[in-house]
């Protein structure tokens, strides 16, 4: 095989990588233990010789440009297959190890993710975990996340997509609420209550209710007093205290339906549900760590489907 790098190459390889996940120089430099001065003449080799900028430079800040975001892409994956390579060689990738970056829906991860890590970290000690929990989508390869879950997800050619659940909602509401105002018992009712809003933080829309009716899909937009955005259990919450109905879904409220701290209203027209999935990103080597993950999801994901 032909040599293609040198050492001082494949250094600035390194270094722009870090550049790349850092958004600084400086940052960079002080992770690497070197100047600022050589990360960016480490840069500036690397755009000589690919014939293009890697990133636009202010005096405040660093961006991948479009070509830099691709080159990052493909560079990381290959650093990081080196990397657990020479581990494996070393006889010390027998278990997952490393830091794993994953993004959850806020609701999402409190009641399904989260209670689960532990028990995953029992399995494989030598993983670290790194949570985010937002709604926001995020950008796999600027912010250097492993996996995130998304409900709804949109196709994505730079993604694998494994589909977790059917997520089933239901319409909720306190007994107080419903001996107070009465209870809805077909879909044209709602027009007489206090339906709780949840609006998309992407995009500010509010979010519709799903039923069947007579074997068919509905969409219904209702209307209220009470809207919430970017956090559903903000709905959740109001409902349990008397302030209307509300559809979520019912892992999240199971327990309270049990108890019967909450009701569910107009059973005849449910069923309806929406679909989380698993994303990570496209590429011929995937971290035993994030492999280990994903297959220990794929495992409790049967125990929500029961």
């Amino acid at each position: 095989m032909k040599r293609h790098f040198d050492d001082i190459q494949l250094g600035s390889i390194e270094l722009f990588c870090l550049a790349a996940e850092e958004g600084s120089f400086t940052s960079a430099a002080l992770s690497a233990g070197v100047t600022p001065a050589a990360v960016s003449r480490s840069i500036s080799r690397l755009e000589e010789r690919l014939g293009t900028r890697l990133f636009v430079r202010t005096t405040r800040s660093i961006r991948l440009t479009e070509s830099g975001r691709s080159y990052y892409e493909q560079c990381r994956q290959a650093l990081t297959q080196l990397v657990e390579a020479e581990r494996e060689v070393m006889g010390k990738q027998l278990e997952p190890t490393g830091e794993l970056r994953i993004s959850i829906p806020t609701t999402y991860g409190h009641y399904r993710i989260l209670p689960l890590l532990a028990r995953f970290r029992e399995r494989h000690p030598g993983v670290k975990i790194d949570i985010h929990l937002s709604n926001r989508n995020i950008d796999f390869v600027g912010e250097g996340y492993d996996l995130a879950i998304r409900v709804r997800a949109q196709p994505d050619s730079t993604l694998i997509a494994r589909h977790l659940e059917d997520a089933r909602l239901v319409v909720i509401a306190t007994p107080e609420y419903l001996a107070r105002v009465g209870t809805p018992k077909s879909l044209d009712d709602l027009e007489r209550f206090d339906c709780i809003q949840f609006e998309l933080p992407s995009s500010g829309r509010r979010i519709s209710w799903l039923f069947n009716e007579q074997g068919r899909e509905r969409e219904i937009f209702t209307s209220g007093n009470y809207c919430c955005s970017d956090d559903v259990l903000g709905g959740v919450t109001l409902a349990k205290h008397g302030a209307g109905l509300f559809q979520t879904y019912r892992f999240i409220v199971e327990r309270e339906l049990e108890e019967g701290s909450l009701i569910e209203v107009l059973q005849p027209f449910g069923g309806r549900s929406r679909p989380y999935t698993l994303l990570y990103p496209h590429g011929r080597h995937v971290p035993l760590r994030l492999r280990a993950f994903i297959d220990f999801l794929m495992e409790c994901k049967r125990e929500w489907n029961v």
